[in-house]
């Protein structure tokens, strides 16, 4: 099927709402891909995730910060991300609190038991957001939030059939076929919902369909009549799609990171990133990933350092939490070990934070004043005003401007004896170089095509990677940009577009 195939298609009306069997059934990839077609059909469209549960952030032009998923959906449209798209974002700071962030902004930490207490005033956030995008754009498609099968937690739902039943949402339910039994996670959801929910479920989509559909087809014929509602088609799994993760649940320790290819040298250049168990922003290190010959690891011990030829420290939602992990695994140990070596290492954000002499923090916890592990001759006092800003400058370490970012974190640089690793806009220093340490609080710095290739060609200068060649071409906005016409492209082909459209624009009454 091609775009534009649908008759009519430029003129479809409404909104959907996209839900899931599991967590990281899909949701985001379908509400990416179904955005893309919509945008490549010349439908305004926009993305919406009413509540979202993630460490893995954006800034926005309008000053907040939604979830990352939402930022690639807001790209797929064509849009510039915006805290419209995520009202209501909770940043998990330990196993039993979260940061709770409206319209993109901190209002409070929350329990699971007190995060009720906010359950009318986000509703109302929500519901105002919801009808403020349906006004201006033609087509809203919604992401659900973990699956609508999660009964305990009905009464308080806000992402799930509480906002399907609310704004008269009609749903479709995508299952991940490679976790197995996928025809009874889609029947159960349905099951378990009251016959009220029920109503608003118009059908299924399969995702990461490998093999002959042939085989399914009985299934699915069963499928329809045990629930009275039919399978709009399966999205296969597809070799070459890599895009953002939502979340942390992705970083799987000793996983490689997105799809490596091979070096146009004669040598590979070996990264280690290290898995905090708070990570945030995970999304760093893949732009490192876009690189041939570039080997991007998750790792959760020490061994795995000492053959990494640069090892990263990502973000964390938890800075002080994560540093005693890193005294308590070794992992700070072999840090130090490969300082003492004159190895490079690189630390963003919170990695950055660590890697000072010392991290006051009477916000994320309270454990006040801690050593760091003392690789940069730098200080950090933690504020209760986040920090939240795009930023743009240059780096002077490498001579290079164009380099591009935003910051999320309470910490606050209050000495610096090291050299800066870049200068914003104004000229003002941020970041540190100190032999073979580098840090910085800015997130995305890594997708500046210019800034990335200085880094690996110190990075492999720095490790006695002779042989390790930089590409001269990467563009990590134009794979983006790829990724998601590829993604739009598998929906296209595999979904039966055609009834997604009617029931967009027919709502609940289809």
């Amino acid at each position: 099927m091609n775009p534009g195939a649908v008759s009519g298609a430029c003129g479809v009306t409404g909104a959907l709402l996209v839900a899931g069997c599991t967590s990281d059934a899909g949701k985001s990839v379908l509400v990416a891909g179904l955005c893309r077609m919509l945008a490549r059909r010349g439908v305004s469209v926009a993305p919406f995730k009413a509540q979202n549960m993630s460490n893995n952030s954006v800034v926005t032009l309008d000053g907040g910060e939604i979830g990352r998923a939402q930022a690639l959906q807001a790209r797929a449209c064509g849009l510039e991300p915006s805290v419209r798209f995520n009202p209501v974002l909770l940043k998990p700071g330990s196993d039993r609190t979260s940061q709770l962030v409206v319209r993109g902004h901190a209002v409070a930490q929350v329990s699971a038991s007190s995060y009720i207490e906010h359950r009318q005033a986000l509703r109302e956030v929500v519901a105002a957001e919801l009808a403020s995008l349906r006004e201006d754009y033609d087509v809203v498609i919604c992401e659900g939030a973990g699956s609508p099968a999660e009964i305990n937690l009905r009464a308080t739902d806000l992402a799930n059939m509480g906002l399907a039943t609310a704004a008269s949402l009609p749903v479709i339910v995508v299952g991940d076929i490679d976790r197995g039994g996928v025809l009874a996670h889609l029947f159960g959801t349905v099951a378990v919902l009251s016959p009220e929910d029920q109503e608003f479920i118009k059908g299924f989509v399969i995702n990461k369909f490998r093999g002959d559909p042939a085989l399914l087809d009985p299934g699915l014929v069963q499928l329809e009549s045990l629930t009275g509602r039919r399978t709009f088609g399966g999205v296969p799994y597809c070799e070459d799609l890599w895009l953002d993760a939502e979340d942390s649940l992705g970083t799987v320790a000793d996983a490689p990171v997105g799809r490596p290819r091979p070096p146009l040298g004669e040598q590979w250049l070996r990264v280690a990133a290290i898995r905090l168990p708070r990570i945030s922003n995970t999304t760093d290190v893949e732009a490192l990933a876009c690189e041939p010959g570039v080997s991007v690891h998750w790792v959760t011990e020490p061994s795995r350092l000492t053959d990494a030829d640069l090892v990263v420290v990502p973000g964390t939602k938890a800075t002080l939490s994560d540093l005693q992990w890193l005294r308590r695994t070794g992992l700070a140990d072999a840090l130090v070990s490969r300082v003492n070596a004159d190895l490079p290492v690189l630390g963003i954000c919170g990695g950055y934070q660590m890697l000072g002499r010392t991290v006051t923090d009477t916000v994320e916890s309270s454990s006040g004043r801690v050593e760091g592990l003392g690789l940069l001759d730098l200080d950090v006092e933690f504020h209760s005003e986040k920090v939240l800003a795009r930023v743009s400058g240059s780096s002077p370490l490498f001579d290079v401007g164009d380099v591009t970012g935003y910051e999320i974190h309470h910490g606050r640089v209050v000495r610096n004896g090291d050299a800066p690793l870049l200068r914003d806009a104004n000229g003002e220093a941020e970041g540190s170089v100190r032999g073979s340490v580098l840090g910085s609080h800015w997130h995305g710095m890594l997708e500046s095509d210019g800034f990335r290739r200085h880094l690996l060609r110190w990075a492999a200068d720095r490790a006695g990677r002779g042989g390790f060649e930089v590409a001269a071409d990467t563009s990590v906005g134009a794979m983006r940009e790829q990724q998601l016409d590829l993604l739009a492209d598998l929906v296209e082909n595999n979904v039966d577009v055609d009834a997604v459209l009617e029931i967009i624009e027919r709502g609940i009454d289809v």
